[in-house]
């Protein structure tokens, strides 16, 4: 029940933020994003899969990596983010790009259907994140590469008390292990529980720039995971709220905008011919 529960506050949380997402996420994300592609290494004539895609912020330059004569398959378990992907693909005229909702923990592809896979910033959602990369293990050909991308270390994500403020004022349900995943070896060791070979680890440091309290107010609560429970907040719990959440990230005010303390972990492997 707690995992049917978690991908449905994450299928809708998402739909919730999906038209706010690249707005106040497109620049922040680039460096894991950027380190993600590195470790892929798509080619042209190569066809990728994309888990949990989000507005196809990774899609599109994987698309264009393999070029017409390769194929890009993005998914999500958001309608609304498969839609944005879809429609993005149709306005840049990159056909090889197909997007379709799916669950992470159930790729409904064949073995061996692909030369990568990735999953960019999408494993903390995830109910069994281990099941995932073994997914994604399973749909890569022999020695393909598998690379996913997290959030890092809690204490060094300077706008991490959004959960907490959210959840004193409502259940949230949203990731209670959001941090999991980045903190020590954790990611590099779930994906070798998952099969994955040769893992490697990238522990990146970042900073989140927004240019003011509205932009970092709206990235946190509107354009992120919390969307489904803030969109549950009246009028004064939201003014609440944004002042409790602009004090805990006051340290890194500069001037009228904040340049909030972030890390990401980025981990790639090779998967395994079948046994």
């Amino acid at each position: 029940m707690e995992a049917r529960l978690q991908r449905r506050v994450q299928r809708y949380g998402w739909d919730k933020a999906a038209t706010h997402y690249e707005r106040f996420w497109r620049e922040q994300l680039a460096p894991a994003q950027e380190k993600l592609l590195e470790l892929a290494a798509p080619q042209a004539g190569q066809r990728i899969l994309d888990v949990a895609c989000g507005t196809g912020l990774v899609t599109i330059p994987l698309a264009r990596s393999v070029g017409p004569s390769g194929a890009v398959v993005a998914t999500d378990l958001a309608d609304a983010m498969v839609a944005a992907v879809a429609a993005e693909a149709a306005r840049l005229g990159l056909h090889q790009i197909t997007a379709r909702r799916m669950d992470a923990e159930a790729l409904d592809f064949p073995d061996q259907s692909f030369d990568a896979a990735v999953c960019a910033l999408g494993l903390m959602y995830v109910p069994d994140a281990a099941q995932a990369l073994r997914e994604m293990a399973r749909v890569v050909r022999p020695g393909g590469r598998v690379v996913a991308a997290v959030w890092g270390r809690r204490d060094r994500c300077g706008w991490a008390e959004i959960f907490p403020i959210v959840d004193r004022r409502v259940a949230s349900e949203v990731c209670p292990m959001f941090f999991q995943l980045g903190t020590g070896e954790t990611l590099g060791v779930t994906m070798r529980r998952a099969g994955l070979a040769d893992v490697d680890v990238v522990r990146l440091a970042s900073v989140l720039r927004y240019a003011s309290a509205e932009e970092a107010v709206g990235a946190a609560f509107a354009g992120g995971p919390v969307a489904l429970a803030y969109s549950r907040f009246d009028e004064g719990m939201r003014n609440d709220a944004h002042e409790e959440y602009l004090q805990s990230i006051e340290p890194w005010r500069t001037g009228d905008g904040y340049e909030v303390p972030g890390e990401f972990v980025v981990a790639s492997g090779v998967a395994p011919g079948l046994t």
